[in-house]
């Protein structure tokens, strides 16, 4: 006897106007998750996914978007070459236990009559990825207040690898007054410590294997802390050659909550990375809590 396609009860809406009509429909108080997305979903998002079942409950909603949100890439940036899977991505998402697959099929379900209103947190993006993408944080914050305001979710996920976008939304959130809970997940790795991303797949030949160099570089640096090492200089080292033959794009120390740079550890700190391979800019962290 056949099972039940999980595909069968989850739906997918296109449009903005079927999102809010499907959110009017809700029974006052259902706890809805969320948990927004560019697509091409690894185990990192479904690890945010099943998080969010859970949270919502037997009786609750969970929410997933899958969107390449045009207004965080800057020009020369890999807007084109993000790769893209919606069959794939619905098919893990049903397994996940998903209720409503949001997929606009164009840039005009969240920007209807252009971008003449942004939203932005000043400070924690000047420095990491803030410094080297000018506007990436502008066009993050602006697209997920977008989809938090149809989705109005009692609690949305987003995964720790991506650590300044969660701190700049966790602030955005908060000065906002945005409805629900903002949290963090931890970062999944691949079984030799990769961190998991969506661009992993866009690493040819060998700069799979030589991506490998940023999980040694933290633990490197998570080595001398434990140490007994403070002073920032001499926890980082030289990243330039520890992370040979990739080209560094930033590696830095600092604060966890406010994201600049501290001459040594005191309090929390966070070690953040980004680095090219093969054509392709990564990230990755870790915590240092003396």
């Amino acid at each position: 006897m056949g099972g039940h396609d999980p595909k069968d009860r989850m739906k997918l809406l296109r449009t903005r106007e079927a999102l809010l009509a499907w959110r009017a429909g809700l029974p006052a108080g259902t706890s809805v998750a969320f948990v927004p997305t560019m697509g091409y979903l690894h185990e990192g998002h479904l690890s945010l996914l099943r998080e969010g079942r859970r949270r919502a409950g037997a009786t609750g909603q969970l929410v997933l978007s899958i969107f390449v949100n045009p207004t965080q890439f800057g020009p020369g940036e890999d807007l084109d070459r993000y790769p893209r899977d919606e069959a794939g991505d619905l098919a893990k998402a049903a397994s996940c236990g998903v209720d409503v697959a949001f997929c606009p099929t164009d840039g005009a379900a969240l920007y209807p009559n252009g971008t003449r209103t942004w939203v932005e947190v000043e400070g924690l993006d000047r420095h990491l990825c803030g410094a080297s993408r000018p506007g990436h944080f502008r066009g993050v914050c602006t697209v997920v207040a977008k989809l938090w305001g149809l989705v109005q979710p009692s609690v949305g996920l987003f995964g720790e690898k991506d650590y300044q976008q969660l701190a700049i939304l966790r602030r955005m959130h908060a000065d906002l007054n945005l409805v629900g809970e903002l949290l963090g997940q931890p970062i999944v790795r691949e079984p030799d410590g990769l961190a998991m991303s969506s661009r992993n797949t866009n690493l040819k030949g060998t700069a799979r294997q030589e991506a490998l160099a940023i999980s040694r570089y933290l633990a490197a640096v998570r080595e001398r802390f434990a140490a007994g090492e403070r002073d920032s200089a001499a926890l980082l080292a030289d990243p330039s050659q520890a992370l040979a033959p990739g080209r560094v794009d930033y590696a830095s120390l600092v604060d966890a909550d406010e994201l600049q740079p501290v001459a040594s550890v005191a309090g929390p700190v966070l070690v953040a990375v980004a680095a090219f391979f093969g054509g392709v800019r990564l990230i990755d962290n870790t915590l240092l809590r003396p």
